[in-house]
């Protein structure tokens, strides 16, 4: 669920809570839900004690938007404190969209990408080691 991607600006923000006893019951075809949390617009986890304990949600907590790489360290305690209001086990980490969603692109470096997918998968590991 992107809320906008286009020109490093968004268009929408609110909290899932609005949208999550409704949306995630009924959609039963879904496996996964990518969720877009990069910043404060998206609210609180607790959206996510709304979704079925059969699904899986990928957290996007890494911006496409921008240069700027968010710290690690509060990369995993953001996904902590998810893992309040939904298992951990079943929880991953993305960026927020993809990186050029839409026609202009976004204010974001290559490098920067691949330093932010870089992130990821370093934060990743950390959380969910293998084995582990």
């Amino acid at each position: 669920m992107c809320r906008g991607n286009y020109d490093s600006d968004w268009i929408s923000s609110g909290s899932y809570e609005i949208i999550s006893k409704q949306l995630f019951r009924r959609a039963t075809n879904y496996d996964v839900f990518l969720l877009e949390f990069d910043d404060a617009r998206a609210g609180s986890f607790s959206a996510l004690s709304d979704v079925p304990d059969d699904k899986v949600v990928v957290l996007g907590l890494v911006s496409s938007k921008f240069d700027r790489t968010e710290p690690a360290d509060e990369l995993a305690a953001r996904i902590r404190e998810a893992s309040g209001f939904f298992p951990r086990e079943q929880l991953a980490l993305s960026t927020q969209c993809g990186f050029a969603s839409a026609g202009p692109g976004n204010a974001i470096g290559e490098g920067a990408q691949e330093n932010k997918l870089r992130l990821v998968s370093e934060v990743a590991s950390r959380v969910w080691p293998a084995g582990g």
